[in-house]
């Protein structure tokens, strides 16, 4: 990545008093636009940026504030498609991590789950392959730590056992989940030499 997107400032617009309450955070955001790239279909920005502000409307001191803010949720969105498609890939999720310095991937997963969520009936075929399941299952089962209320799919359930290896290996194995589902629908759905999607 060309570190073009200034993710610091984003981040502390997003925790400070201007963004609305619920809004995503910078992590839950990064792996929500993952989510919208390497899915099965283009979503257009007037509908997934709402989600962004859990429907509420953001607060910008002026204009400039807001084209900084918005500018770098776009910029971030064809940052991921770049290092997606770049040869050798160069994707770097945005994790983050506690005190103790293990990382945290549970908001990630959140978000990439919401992205799925707008397009659900069109995710299916993933699932429907026992090897395509398991590059989206992972993600699934680590959203599902946050928020058990919304994990009672038992297609998306792993072993206990199964549970506590993933977490320990999801900073490894979600970036190559995201690859995999990108090459997945591309390959499936793209016509040869298209480029990636942009916003």
């Amino acid at each position: 990545m060309d570190g073009t997107v200034d993710l610091d400032a984003l981040e502390a617009y997003l925790s400070s008093d201007e963004s609305p309450d619920d809004c995503m955070d910078l992590s839950e955001l990064d792996g929500f636009l993952a989510g919208l790239i390497v899915g099965p279909e283009a979503v257009p920005p007037s509908e997934w940026m709402p989600m962004i502000w859990d429907q509420q409307e953001p607060a910008f001191e002026n204009a400039d504030q807001a084209s900084a803010v918005l500018g770098a949720i776009l910029g971030r969105y064809n940052e991921i498609a770049d290092s997606l498609d770049a040869e050798p890939t160069d994707y770097a999720p945005v994790f983050w991590q506690d005190f103790s310095g293990a990382t945290i991937v549970e908001d990630w997963a959140i978000g990439f789950m919401q992205a799925v969520s707008m397009r659900q009936i069109q995710w299916e075929p993933v699932l429907s392959d026992d090897d395509t399941a398991m590059l989206l299952i992972p993600i699934a089962a680590i959203a599902g730590l946050a928020m058990p209320d919304g994990a009672d799919d038992d297609d998306l359930s792993l072993p206990d056992e199964v549970m506590d290896k993933l977490v320990e290996e999801a900073p490894d194995v979600l970036p190559s989940c995201v690859l995999g589902l990108r090459i997945f629908w591309r390959d499936r759905l793209l016509p040869p030499g298209s480029q990636s999607r942009r916003h």
